[in-house]
């Protein structure tokens, strides 16, 4: 959960012709499966694909993240770019020790993930629903564990199984003191 505080501002309504004044405001933000999945409701594209996001789809993306309550909907138009700077780090933290080699073949996998994606790879790796609501990046790195974990095993090729298979002779050669 990231935690900020939009600075009081003073803001101009068009409609009456007022200033009208913002209170300072502490808003507590889950970048999560649900806040993507609230965004990607309204936008209908998918937000982890969508590199380049307006302003508006931005800030309301920030919207869909709030889970403090009766938010006045003013506070949004007085986020800061030091506020903005800060949930984008937070966005894009791992938030996980958890790292990956890059896949040998270099393959990646093209597949546009959206929110019913996610969910759908849950499901099939039986991860609890209550993972949700952790931060989205640490949540797609459990899936992929799951994933990797769930693959059978690869086998080997021919040269690695005489070379594990060398190193094993050696091995009970020295324990045994033997010559072969």
């Amino acid at each position: 959960m990231l935690q900020i505080t939009v600075p009081e501002k003073e803001i101009y309504d068009e409609s009456t012709n007022e200033f009208i004044t913002v209170k300072e405001c502490t808003l507590q933000l889950e970048h999560s499966l649900i806040s993507l999945s609230k965004w990607e409701s309204k936008w209908c594209k998918p937000f982890i694909h969508t590199p380049d996001k307006t302003v508006e789809e931005t800030v309301d993306y920030v919207k869909c993240m709030t889970i403090t309550q009766h938010v006045n909907p003013l506070v949004y138009q007085c986020l800061t770019s030091k506020n903005i700077r800060e949930i984008n780090q937070y966005i894009e933290a791992p938030m996980t020790a958890t790292t990956f080699s890059d896949d040998r073949n270099g393959k990646r996998n093209r597949e546009i993930i959206t929110s019913e994606i996610l969910y759908y790879q849950m499901i099939a790796l039986n991860i609890p629903f209550e993972c949700q609501k952790w931060h989205l990046n640490r949540l797609i790195t459990l899936i992929r564990v799951c994933a990797i974990k769930n693959q059978p095993p690869k086998k080997m090729s021919k040269q690695e199984l005489v070379s594990r298979n060398r190193a094993l002779n050696a091995a009970r050669k020295k324990r045994l003191n033997s010559k072969g």
